[in-house]
Formats: structure tokens, sequence, C-alpha cells
């Protein structure tokens, strides 16, 4: 398998460069989100209900696909081929997109987009938990994610200023798109490198998972509650629009949200090596339920964008912490499994949350809905503190004396 980091503690330039990779296509994906769908309307004259067939479609095949890619990196004992193969995918059906002329070339330009994204997904945490020290995956996860989701900040900036010098021309901002598309690709393949391993690993077959402890499972449960609780950003986006905020900068409130995101996962990433993660993990679903208490009842644009902010602040406490805490707990050799079962019950959750939102909206109106997710936060904050087992590495070996498996 791939050769683990060492006891050294610096960060592995790889990190930084995946976290750039991730920050070029974060950035296009946010345009993706934000402009394709007027698109498909406006331009190709779809209905709504086809638009969210095709999201519902895409979004299915990347669940679907990311346990697999996972479990193949484990078997093989290469991460980057399964990384690379993910971006090249996703950087080549983009091309589609300034072109198409019919659903059909949109929908199967978008689910192997998002295909694409389930294949390096998996095998790219992994690749991070392979190459960091363990007691540095807090900082390495936190790294990664706070590059990563500065895209989430620049990309919609970015299509606003192209859409407006442009007149509206859709065509010529998906063509933009490429450049930074394929440079990322570029600097994936020269930049980043892997240690090949000796390529033994476990068979592909389902009862593997049986192998991952019980700890593991735990966390995938808190894990999975505090995605319950946070629901679609798109809910931040209604909230926005009900208090009254003109159509055009409804989108600043995911972009303060993105941004308080990527300020703050890399000190908080940092922080859980060297702190208890169980009790930064309670903070952060405390966090979560001040965001949604405030959300639920916010009437002002400065009201919602506080609770923007602490939704955002919650994701930079918790997502690095998580990310590291299952590199903790999975065996090196199940490591690409692991991270494959955690995004897809991540993205099961998600869903669920926003189809009960969406039902919770219409009965009650926003303050139902985030008055739910405040009360189920409040719940993954107790299960966090806690967690009745003791952590172990995948080696036997006790963890460093100041950190605590959530």
């Amino acid at each position: 398998m791939i050769n683990p980091a060492g006891t050294h503690r610096s960060l592995s330039p790889n990190i930084a460069v995946l976290g750039y990779v991730s920050m070029l296509h974060r950035a296009i994906f946010s345009n993706d989100n934000g402009l394709l769908p007027v698109f498909l309307v406006r331009v190709l004259g779809l209905s709504i209900v086809t638009v969210g067939l095709i999201e519902g479609m895409a979004e299915a095949t990347n669940s679907l696909i990311k346990i697999v890619s996972g479990a193949i990196s484990d078997r093989i004992g290469r991460r980057k081929p399964l990384v690379v193969l993910g971006y090249l995918l996703s950087s080549l059906v983009k091309t589609v997109f300034p072109l198409a002329e019919s659903a059909s070339s949109v929908v199967t330009a978008r689910v192997m987009d998002r295909f694409g994204k389930g294949i390096r997904d998996a095998p790219r945490d992994a690749f991070v938990a392979d190459i960091t020290a363990s007691d540095r995956r807090g900082t390495g996860f936190g790294l990664r994610l706070a590059l990563a989701f500065l895209g989430f900040v620049t990309g919609p900036l970015i299509a606003m200023a192209l859409m407006r010098l442009s007149g509206d021309d859709f065509r010529l901002v998906f063509c933009a798109a490429l450049i930074p598309a394929y440079f990322a690709l570029g600097l994936l393949l020269i930049k980043v490198r892997e240690v090949p391993g000796d390529g033994s690993g476990f068979a592909l077959q389902p009862w593997n998972v049986l192998a991952l402890p019980p700890p593991f499972w735990w966390a995938i449960l808190v894990a999975s509650l505090l995605s319950l609780a946070r629901f679609s950003p798109a809910f931040l986006v209604l909230k926005t629009h009900e208090i009254g905020v003109e159509a055009s900068f409804v989108p600043t409130m995911l972009v303060a949200m993105y941004l308080v995101y990527s300020v703050t996962a890399y000190p908080f990433g940092m922080l859980s090596d060297y702190r208890s993660r169980r009790l930064q993990l309670g903070i952060g679903a405390f966090v979560l339920v001040c965001a949604d208490v405030v959300l639920a009842f916010a009437d002002t644009v400065l009201w919602t964008a506080l609770g923007a902010g602490l939704w955002g602040l919650h994701l930079g406490v918790t997502q690095g912490l998580l990310g590291a805490t299952v590199a903790d707990i999975a065996s090196e050799r199940l490591r690409g499994t692991a991270y494959g079962i955690y995004d897809v019950s991540i993205g099961v959750t998600a869903l669920a949350a926003s189809t009960g939102a969406g039902t919770l909206w219409m009965l009650g109106g926003s303050v139902m809905a985030f008055a739910t997710g405040a009360i189920i936060a409040a719940a993954a904050g107790l299960l966090s503190l806690f967690h009745p087992l003791n952590r172990t590495s995948c080696n036997g070996k006790s963890p460093p004396a100041p950190r605590s498996m959530p």
C-alpha cells in the first residue's frame, strides 16, 4: 500500500497543490451551479421539472460511484491515478456546456461531470491522509478545505463580472471556465507526487466494510446528523429572498458563508491537532445550533448575514476535524473505502435534509425549518460529547495525549 507520511511534522507540498486544484474546480462548479439552471431554462427552453431531474441524476451518479472508487484505490494501492481520472473527465465534459444545443447533451455532460467528481473525491481524501503525519492530519485537511472553498467565494464573483461584461453571454462564460479546468489538471499532473505502493490491498468485497471499527460508524452518525441539521445552502438563498433582498444580491449570502468557511478551516484544522477533537466537534455543533436559531428568526439583512457567517464558522470548525478523524480510525488499507462511505452518508443525509426542510418550510415557514435543524444539531452535539468509545489508531497504538476521538 501507499507509504505513510512518516513522523515528521511538516505538511507535504501535495496538500497545497490539491487545495489549489480543488479551488479552481469549485470556482467552476459554483459558476455551473449558478448559471447552468438559468441557461437550461432561458436558452434551451427546458422546464423547471426537467432541470430538477438533470440535477437529481447527476448527484445520484456522484454518490453511487464514491464507494467504488475509494475501494479501487485501496485495492491497487494508488490514489493519484483515480484523482487524475476524475478531474480529467470533469474537465473534458465541461467542453460540452458552451456547445450544447439540446437537453440530451447537457444531461450527458452533467451526469459525467458528477461521475468524475465521484471518482476523485474519496481517493483524494485518502491521499491527503496517506501523505500527512497522524499528528498533523487536522492541519492538512483544514488547509485543503480552506483553499478549496475559496473557489466558492471567487467563482460567483468572476461569473457575475463576466456575465455583466458580456451582456449575459452564457456560452462565453462556460468557455472561460475551461481555462482554470485544464490549468488545474496540468497542476495535478505535474506537481503532485505519489509514492508507488506495492499493489497489495483488500479484494473488492462488500464485507470489507465490516473491518471498519465501531468508532468509525459513530463518527459517521455524528457527521450525518450535522449534515441533516444544515441541509442545502439553497435554503439560505430562500431565506435571503424571503427578507426582501433583491435577486441580484441574493448570492452574496452564499459568498459570505463560504468566505467564513475558507478563512476558519485552516486554523481550526490546526487546533484539532492539539486539543480535544470531541470538544471541538461539540462546539461546532453548538455554533450550528446558533446559526439555525438566528436564521429561523432573522428578519433583516444583518441578522441573516450573521446566520450565514455562523453557518460558515460551523463548517470551518468541524469539516477538517471530521476528515482527519476518518483517517485516524480507518485502517490504511481501507481508507479509500472509508472516505467513500463517509461521502455517501453525507450526500444521502443532505438530500434527505433538503427534502425535509422543503416540506417543513411549506408547513411552517422558515422558522419551522431552521428550528428543526437547530434541534438536530443539538442532538449531534450531545452525541459527540458523550462518545462512549476510546480512540485507537489503525495500528492499535494510542493517539497523542492532547487529542481525543469525537
